[in-house]
């Protein structure tokens, strides 16, 4: 059974911090320096920074559970009619179970219920494998952005949209 359990309390935030910095080295060692992933799971995935932005920012973070066990997360903000998809990781060894799908679904369902007309998000341009997963759930590229990060890093991304 999959369930998707809200992050709220300082202890689930730390363990999402925890699957975060595993999912995130595990994803984009191919894609970027091991500098850059450290710098971004710092600035963005940090227990400090997801305090900041469940808290301060408006955003929602779920765990994403089988039988028990944390498989991935997703996290969620929505903003102005639409929902912005932030973050959606799968443990590697949990990959190819099709547990996106479900997310994609709750994410849907989310959205009826909250009266939003799209999911939309960013993703590294070089990262084809999720490209191509977004692409068959019917997300379209609608621009490219190039955003300064800090530390001398960037973040060369596609957005892309999904209108429900």
């Amino acid at each position: 059974m999959i369930r998707m359990v809200r992050v709220e309390d300082d202890e689930s935030i730390k363990k999402l911090a925890e699957v975060a910095n595993e999912v995130w080295h595990q994803h984009f060692s191919t894609i970027l320096s091991l500098e850059q992933i450290d710098y971004m799971v710092d600035k963005f995935q940090s227990v400090k920074a997801m305090t900041e932005q469940i808290r301060c920012s408006g955003y929602e973070y779920y765990f994403i559970v089988v039988d028990g066990i944390t498989v991935g997360y997703t996290g969620i903000r929505p903003e102005e009619g639409k929902l912005f998809l932030s973050k959606l990781y799968i443990l590697k060894k949990y990959r190819g179970n099709q547990y996106a799908s479900h997310v994609f679904e709750f994410l849907k369902e989310l959205c009826k219920e909250r009266g939003l007309q799209a999911i939309w998000l960013t993703v590294n341009r070089y990262n084809y494998d999720t490209i191509h997963i977004y692409e068959k759930k019917g997300f379209q590229t609608i621009r490219t952005q190039v955003a300064d990060i800090g530390n001398g890093f960037v973040m060369d991304d596609y957005v892309m949209e999904l209108t429900l």
